[in-house]
């Protein structure tokens, strides 16, 4: 596995098609109400989700079924329909990878608040789980095997 250790370019070769609304902010940031996907082919499974507010944010995400087999997360009716989401199937789940300063093998994945994109409206939000209590927000990314995720609208 390869780790960055710097911030991916800028969006300048960013595909609109990877643009994404957060009308609710993500938690803690409120004010950061877009972001892009960023894909680097040397960096799968691994994308960066570059933040605009105030001030540019970014984080390291992942799609769950990279790490762990059995991630079926549940929605409250409230998060699915804030945006927009009627379908399982539409939904693109996205985890907050955490890397800590030179242990990148200690990496650690939020499975309790992940973001959510409805991919046909490219509307997002942070949630945080119905059934959160059978997960971790500090999974260990090197712990689980690979299958797809589903999720519960």
């Amino acid at each position: 596995m390869k780790v960055a250790t710097a911030l991916p370019p800028e969006a300048a070769g960013v595909s609109p098609a990877n643009a994404v609304s957060l009308p609710f902010g993500l938690v803690g940031f409120p004010e950061h109400r877009r972001m892009e996907l960023v894909y680097l082919p040397e960096q799968l499974p691994f994308l960066w989700m570059r933040v605009y507010g105030p001030s540019p944010l970014h984080f390291i995400v992942i799609e769950p079924g990279s790490i762990m087999n059995d991630y079926e997360p549940e929605l409250f009716d409230e998060d699915a329909a804030a945006i927009g989401l009627t379908n399982p199937e539409d939904a693109l789940v996205l985890n907050i990878v955490c890397v800590q300063p030179n242990r990148p093998l200690e990496a650690t994945v939020n499975l309790v608040g992940p973001v959510i994109i409805n991919r046909r409206t490219s509307v997002g939000k942070q949630v945080v789980l119905a059934n959160h209590g059978r997960f971790s927000a500090y999974h260990p990314l090197l712990g689980g095997t690979a299958t797809s995720s589903a999720i519960r609208a």
